[in-house]
């Protein structure tokens, strides 16, 4: 496989009573669920910036939070001072963005937006750096997920009873340098390949509609005599890796075996594995492998 420069995740956190309070900026998906529970599992009560249309309804009732428009992301700032927030964990998934009717009333948003206009154009990877760069420039001390949950993080090897087969090696080879020629170019972090050659490559519509692209690609026999396959993802080349990890869950099984998939594979290391005993328990039970791409194979 393509040997590529390795960028240590760092180690879990250790976290003393005495130090500054953390937030959880919160967007889509399980995994600021996760690392809020991890901290109030560490009796660190978290305080959770809940993104509004990112799905947040009900989820943070337990924690000490906050329901924020994109549109009053000025206020943030202001809002984590006041409760003493000396770190903050960008977790989830951002889809929307600010509404441009409501922006127009709002300069010191129209002000905060232009520092990030250039690396917006530039793809999401620079604009996470953008972000947090914003946030250590006032104080805040940005920590990435993996820090807090390194338990979620994907092992090396096969995490199922099913193991890849020599030709589903082709294919991890294969989507991972897909994956990681998009990820150059920050469009993406995950390709499908079949028959040892990339089919697939993801976009701005993510990983589901990857999937769901790959699913009418058999439905409509342009894999006609193309049987197994794998969805690899990885973290992109020099990515931020505080925000923004590969992430896969139950539902991402689900849709690689309505896509005709044989397994998913990631990065070991550097991508989640979100409720990894039900993930591997849905793989098992659907005859499919769950793989770690570890240091021999990049």
């Amino acid at each position: 496989m393509m040997m590529t420069e390795r960028i240590e995740p760092g180690p879990a956190q250790s976290l003393s009573p005495g130090e500054a309070r953390i937030a959880v900026i919160a967007g889509s998906g399980r995994l600021p669920e996760e690392v809020a529970s991890k901290l109030a599992e560490q009796g660190r009560a978290p305080f959770i910036v809940a993104l509004e249309g990112e799905g947040a309804d009900g989820r943070f009732s337990a924690y000490d939070h906050i329901l924020m428009p994109l549109e009053e992301g000025p206020r943030l700032l202001s809002i984590l001072r006041q409760h003493a927030i000396g770190r903050i964990v960008l977790a989830g998934g951002v889809s929307r963005r600010p509404n441009p009717w409501k922006l127009r009333k709002n300069l010191h948003l129209l002000a905060m937006l232009a520092r990030f206009l250039i690396p917006l154009a530039r793809g999401d990877d620079n604009l996470l750096r953008a972000v947090a760069r914003y946030f250590e420039d006032n104080g805040i001390k940005v920590t990435g997920a993996h820090e807090i949950v390194p338990d979620l993080l994907a092992r090396e090897g096969p995490m199922t009873k099913t193991k890849p087969l020599a030709a589903d090696m082709k294919d991890i080879d294969a989507g991972y340098e897909a994956a990681r020629a998009i990820g150059a170019l920050d469009v993406g972090q995950a390709a499908i390949a079949v028959g040892g050659r990339a089919v697939a490559l993801e976009d701005i519509g993510g990983t589901d509609a990857l999937l769901g692209r790959t699913r009418e690609l058999r439905e409509h026999g342009r894999l006609a005599g193309r049987k197994r396959g794998v969805l690899v993802k990885c973290a992109k080349p020099g990515q931020e890796l505080r925000a923004d990890l590969p992430t896969i869950g139950p539902a991402t099984i689900e849709g690689a075996h309505a896509a005709g998939l044989a397994g998913v594979a990631v990065e070991a290391e550097r991508s989640f594995v979100l409720d990894r005993a039900q993930t591997v328990r849905r793989a098992d039970e659907l005859g499919m492998f769950v793989f770690g791409i570890g240091r021999s194979e990049r």
